[in-house]
């Protein structure tokens, strides 16, 4: 996962609530798993390995977070049971065919987790986080960045 990416998901967590702190989970799932194609396509075994397991640690993750007083969680929980043993299987057979499957069982899920965050209304998680606003500004062909409120307390005292 590139520094960019890494920043933008940052970004992206600091601010939202949380239906969308599903979707971003499922960002950084599916970066971790297009990277571990291209070093299958590029024939790094140890990187094919290292992302698989990245992608392994946020479905996991996915797991532990399910509710299971809902009965939908049950379905959920037996489906990324599946895709983690095609995770498994896609190290040890050393090919990248078992995450593009992986990619097409979850892509489903992610749709539908796309539209309930849609519709989630509720506060970011986070309180005292920083506003960022992006913009043109003074440099053709690039993005400024400003963080608003950097000035006052965010809830930390030394």
């Amino acid at each position: 996962m590139t520094q960019e990416k890494k920043q933008e998901f940052t970004r992206r967590l600091s601010c939202c609530n949380r239906g969308e702190m599903i979707v971003i989970m499922y960002d950084i799932l599916f970066t971790y798993l297009e990277d571990g194609i291209e070093a299958k396509e590029a024939d790094d075994y140890q990187e094919f390995k290292r992302n698989t397991g990245l992608a392994q640690q946020v479905l996991c993750r996915l797991m532990d977070d399910l509710d299971f007083t809902y009965g939908i969680a049950g379905s959920l929980f037996a489906e990324y049971q599946f895709v983690n043993r095609l995770l498994s299987m896609a190290v040890c057979k050393n090919t990248s065919q078992n995450l593009q499957d992986a990619k097409r069982v979850l892509k489903n899920l992610y749709d539908a987790f796309v539209e309930a965050a849609r519709q989630d209304n509720s506060e970011p998680l986070m309180g005292h986080a920083q506003q960022v606003v992006a913009g043109m500004t003074y440099h053709k062909g690039s993005l400024t960045e400003t963080l608003q409120g950097s000035e006052g307390s965010r809830g930390f005292l030394a």
